[in-house]
């Protein structure tokens, strides 16, 4: 059995922040991820950051992945690629699978940046081929370089439909509209003008009823909604595409969180159930901490700021780091995610964070946790 200082499950933004941040100051670092390249989101994410200048604006998603790769290089972390983390077991254990072969890792700290899990949407024909979820077309434009079809319709207007929108037209693809249920758009107004200014429509208080096609896509239903999310009988309207992409949303991935025992709660803020954790990350289970959309659906920034607070405490506890320059450290990142969570979207998450530090102090009879 393999042993090391820190184990990273998941090698995304927040995974490979907190194996730079353990790692620079001399911890031993495993990461594991179950694709072939490590990166996570960041190498689909082709548009250009935005905000301030400390968060990266202005630099495109795979770039940034580019910068932490070659840190986690320079490092020496020992990254596992093509291997699966199938469960946490006691004192510390990782158990993987990695060509078909089944391991062990024991670690003295564990970060678990799994990432998230897209929200499904039912209708009528949702199985046919040519139905996908945003991330999965994202896959294959941006990884794969294969474009999965001609005309799209986008179900959802968040900031991940709207971008794959963006996305799927810079790749040379029709987007025919994007439908949100809700009365209003659901992401950030700088990703809804770059599509309406190339005359993508965006049909509001609408959704899909009904996919048609033998095969695959051929046509699709969309219906309006009323006030009570119920479709409007009349105002059916057929499109014709070749295929749907759903981006309903998001919702954390935690099952290796539950299964090491974390307690979990019900934020909506941020996606779903999540393990709850302190201000350095760590969650109910000593010496397991969370990062990125594992603790609640974020920006891939706040992601990145997450995982380097964990790296920071985990090597402050292993005896890497002196608590002095630990805290210093930690002080800056905080004042960087209350940064990131300011403003008419972010203080929601700011909002929420804050009572999943209150709870945490409930859980541990009060106790402040630094």
């Amino acid at each position: 059995m393999k042993k090391c200082d820190v184990i990273v499950v998941g090698s995304g933004p927040a995974g490979l922040s907190c194996s730079i941040e353990a790692a620079g100051c001399g911890a031993d670092v495993i990461s594991i991820d179950e694709n072939g390249r490590p990166g996570g989101q960041l190498f689909k994410q082709i548009h250009k950051f935005f905000g301030a200048s400390q968060h990266r604006a202005g630099v495109r998603g795979f770039d940034i992945g580019l910068q932490l790769l070659e840190q986690v290089n320079k490092l020496g972390v020992n990254t596992l690629l093509n291997t699966v983390a199938y469960g946490i077991f006691g004192q510390k254990t990782v158990g993987i699978i990695k060509n078909e072969k089944i391991g062990m890792i024991q670690g003295k700290k564990i970060l678990l940046a799994t990432g998230a899990i897209e929200n499904p949407v039912v209708f009528s024909g949702w199985t046919l081929p040519g139905v996908m979820g945003a991330g999965a077309a994202q896959t294959m434009i941006n990884i794969h370089r294969v474009l999965p079809g001609k005309r799209f319709i986008i179900l959802g207007s968040g900031n991940v439909g709207l971008i794959i929108s963006y996305q799927l037209l810079q790749a040379g693809a029709s987007v025919i509209a994007v439908l949100e249920a809700a009365p209003r758009i659901g992401g950030y107004q700088v990703h809804s003008s770059k599509i309406r200014r190339v005359g993508v429509p965006i049909f509001t208080s609408s959704s899909i009823k009904e996919v048609k096609g033998d095969k695959e896509v051929e046509e699709v239903v969309i219906v309006r909604l009323d006030d009570s999310w119920r479709p409007i009988k009349g105002t059916e309207k057929s499109l014709t595409a070749d295929c749907v992409c759903i981006a309903g949303g998001l919702h954390p991935s935690i099952e290796l969180a539950q299964m090491a025992g974390c307690d979990l709660r019900f934020f909506s803020e941020l996606g779903g159930h999540l393990p709850i954790h302190n201000e350095n990350m760590e969650t109910t289970v000593d010496g397991i901490y969370v990062a990125g959309d594992t603790a609640g659906i974020e920006e891939a920034s706040t992601a990145m700021e997450e995982g380097r607070l964990a790296g920071i405490d985990m090597a402050q506890k292993l005896g890497y780091l002196s608590q002095d320059k630990a805290l210093r450290k930690k002080e800056g990142i905080r004042e960087s995610l209350l940064a990131l969570r300011s403003g008419p979207f972010g203080c929601l998450s700011h909002a929420a964070k804050s009572n999943i530090l209150q709870a945490m102090k409930t859980k541990r009879g009060s106790k402040i946790l630094f």
